[in-house]
């Protein structure tokens, strides 16, 4: 009797006859198709509790220096893509925010650990 193949193998198999008949675009427009159809199918909740997952995920597995590495490199490349104009716009919509959020007594307590930080320095 034969021993059948599990889906794991079969899996990796086909895979592996399917990147050599195909190129980098293919994989590109079924992604794209893949993540259409599964945009249609979830809601702002999903993609949330997904997002969460991964991040977890990820913190367990890296640690900090990799999120200075990956922020420095994220900070460089939109550093490059992004004009003087789009940063003003950032930092008001930002700032704006902050001051919806926050009351007077924050701005005190900032005011002072920065005032205070710089009579150390």
């Amino acid at each position: 009797m034969a021993d059948k193949m599990s889906r794991e193998e079969a899996g990796k198999i086909g895979g592996k006859a399917t990147s050599k008949n195909h190129d980098k675009d293919f994989y590109r427009e079924i992604g794209q198709k893949g993540g259409e159809a599964t945009s249609k199918n979830h809601d702002k909740e999903f993609y949330q509790e997904i997002g969460e997952k991964g991040g977890e995920a990820t913190s367990k597995n890296h640690d900090k220096e990799f999120y200075q590495d990956i922020g420095e490199k994220g900070g460089e490349a939109t550093s490059k893509s992004h004009d003087k104009e789009f940063y003003q716009e950032i930092g008001e919509k930002g700032g704006e925010a902050t001051s919806k959020n926050h009351d007077k007594e924050f701005y005190q307590d900032i005011g002072r650990k920065g005032g205070n930080s710089r009579d150390n320095n």
